[in-house]
């Protein structure tokens, strides 16, 4: 008892010492952190982005050891100016686990000359395990700068900026800053570097996980591209700012209140409290569901599909589940899906056109169904339902496949251009029925293809640009007006023609406001979508209208599909294109939000005036 008192005396000397100068000294060591990270990640960049020499090489090795005793003592630093030690380790479990990895690299490295996670590597009899073990280094120590830029996302709360405007910016810097790597010569197969537009416009497709490409992917871009392309589809499908303040989540102290409000606002979510809760829930869920996708694409490649090692197959999986569950449309195959090794891989379209539609459901719609705790309750209780945005998604985007399917079916497979070798005519009635409703799912959402478009009938195209215009689901990775826009619309449009005052559906009535938001972002989409096709018009005019109007309405629409025309598209008309794709992922409502004047006051009403209608 004695020996307590005198550690608890001598721990509160420690903590009057050191506070005078607490308050200054973790400021310094905040923007020190925050220096050191933006220079890691822009040794990374020069690391990766250009062909590197023996001794830019040496050079490296010695800025990541450098980085290792930086962070290791910044860590130690401010636990020493921590008042309460072992709530500081409980709250900082993630980085102090990372702290132990580096140190222990580093001890190894100083007494033994090898670093003890390389020797592990090698002693498991790895492949490559010198390889392996610098990028799982390195994945470490950007796991350990993402930490520190949650925990700079944190000081968002102090912008006075609207959340509409910050996710508009968040998505600007996230390409531009995908457009310039993309320049780079190793991103590239040749070494060359792509060319600013199309730089542009891929770095937009990937970021607003459209799918559209003016170049071969499956040739174009060399490894380190195609993992950019990765990153940036599932950087955007999450939103930039949701996976930094996933980040934030894990420090000390959290994320605030109208941080709380930013994520409420971008993930179309209606409750407040439970933001922080849903926002790892998203995370974990995105990442379960993608390393799910990917095992099972691994195993149901057709025998056709030829891998050059296992490696590049279990690449390839990732890539494919990540993209699809996107809703991104990319492939690392030439002519996508439609290559002749893939198109017969059936189940992996199968497994794909699942993760397309669990995407564009949107994760509030999944929390809803398949949270424990609501699954729990609705057991418990049976009168308790899904939430009515919900029920709309899921009947709608059930309906709206059922019919893109059997139109596709009927169609296309008694057309004589479908006929010829590789059309949908020539497969078995098995392929027939997975391949339309492989189309009917991805087209509203993803930029898949197993068929191609470039012959398909006129009346197919029209009904493509139909379900490619009303898109996902509130809360999904696609685009579109939305499939709870497209059904409150048709709700009201069919009680004022049966001549009720209010719309109705599942025994609930949908408020005005909502409806005068729905007719809002229709009008809008519209009018973008004629606007761009209008523009596209004077910019390609060797081009069929209807090829234009369902390029334009696939970027507006984040979809990606498209009749082959995207490489062909002068420079006017990808500006046209880009623009469209980012105003679709971002959405013509947030968009008119952030640039709007909000009403100062709504308490007044004039004189009810009557105007003829119809």
């Amino acid at each position: 008892m004695p020996d307590k008192k005198i550690w608890i005396r001598i721990k509160e000397n420690i903590n009057l010492f050191i506070y005078p100068g607490r308050a200054k000294a973790l400021t310094i060591l905040r923007f020190l952190r925050l220096f050191v990270s933006s220079f890691m990640v822009g040794s990374l960049i020069h690391y990766y982005g250009f062909p590197q020499e023996q001794d830019a090489i040496n050079t490296y090795i010695i800025i990541i050891r450098s980085s290792f005793i930086f962070f290791i003592s910044s860590y130690l630093i401010r636990l020493f100016f921590e008042f309460e030690v072992v709530k500081f380790i409980r709250e900082t479990w993630l980085e102090g686990l990372f702290m132990l990895f580096l140190f222990f690299d580093l001890v190894s490295f100083l007494f033994i000359k090898e670093p003890v996670f390389k020797i592990l590597f090698e002693e498991l009899a790895t492949e490559n395990a010198l390889e392996m073990f610098g990028a799982f280094t390195q994945i470490c120590l950007l796991l350990i700068v993402l930490l520190e830029f949650g925990k700079a996302s944190q000081k968002l709360t102090y912008l006075k900026v609207n959340p509409s405007l910050l996710f508009i910016i968040s998505f600007i810097f996230l390409i531009l800053g995908g457009t310039a790597l993309l320049t780079m010569p190793e991103m590239t197969a040749d070494k060359q570097g792509m060319s600013f537009i199309n730089a542009l416009f891929t770095a937009t497709s990937a970021s607003c996980v459209t799918g559209l490409t003016v170049v071969d992917m499956g040739t174009y871009f060399s490894e380190k591209g195609i993992v950019l392309i990765m990153i940036l589809v599932q950087l955007g499908g999450l939103n930039i700012i949701s996976f930094a303040s996933f980040f934030a989540a894990f420090v000390k102290k959290g994320i605030g209140l109208r941080h709380h409000a930013i994520i409420k606002d971008f993930m179309s979510y209606d409750s407040l409290s439970s933001t922080h809760s849903l926002l790892k829930r998203v995370v974990f869920m995105t990442l379960i569901i993608e390393l799910l996708g990917a095992i099972l694409i691994y195993f149901t490649w057709n025998a056709n599909v030829i891998f050059e090692n296992t490696g590049q197959k279990i690449f390839f999986s990732v890539f494919h589940s990540i993209s699809a569950f996107n809703n991104a449309g990319f492939s690392t195959f030439t002519d996508g899906l439609f290559n002749p090794m893939v198109r017969d891989s059936y189940y992996a379209h199968t497994i794909m056109a699942i993760l397309v539609f669990l995407g564009g459901i949107g994760i509030p719609v999944l929390n809803d169904v398949l949270n424990i705790d609501n699954l729990r309750q609705r057991m418990l209780y049976p009168w308790k339902r899904l939430q009515l945005t919900s029920r709309i998604a899921i009947y709608t985007s059930v309906l709206l496949i059922l019919v893109g399917a059997l139109i596709f079916y009927f169609v296309e497979t008694q057309s004589s251009y479908q006929q010829e070798d590789g059309g949908v005519g020539t497969l078995s009635f098995f392929g027939q029925v997975v391949t339309s409703f492989f189309q009917s799912v991805v087209v509203r959402t993803a930029g898949f293809n197993t068929t191609n478009f470039a012959i398909l009938s006129t009346p197919t195209l029209l009904i493509f640009l139909l379900l490619m215009f009303i898109g996902a689901s509130p809360g999904g990775t696609g685009g579109g007006i939305k499939t709870t826009t497209f059904a409150a619309i048709f709700l009201s449009a069919i009680a004022t023609i049966r001549g009720k005052k209010h719309v109705e559906v599942f025994k609930q009535t949908i408020p005005n406001d909502l409806l005068y938001k729905a007719f809002s972002i229709f009008l809008f989409s519209l009018s973008v979508v004629f606007l761009g096709t209008l523009i596209l018009s004077f910019t390609e005019p060797n081009l069929p209208l209807l090829h234009l109007a369902f390029e334009e309405v696939s970027a507006f629409a984040t979809v990606g599909s498209s009749t082959g025309i995207t490489p062909n598209i002068s420079i006017a008309g990808k500006y046209v294109l880009i623009a469209s794709m980012f105003i679709g992922r971002v959405g013509v409502f947030t968009l008119a939000l952030a640039l709007s004047k909000k009403t100062i006051s709504t308490n007044y009403k004039y004189l009810d005036g009557y105007v003829m209608i119809g």
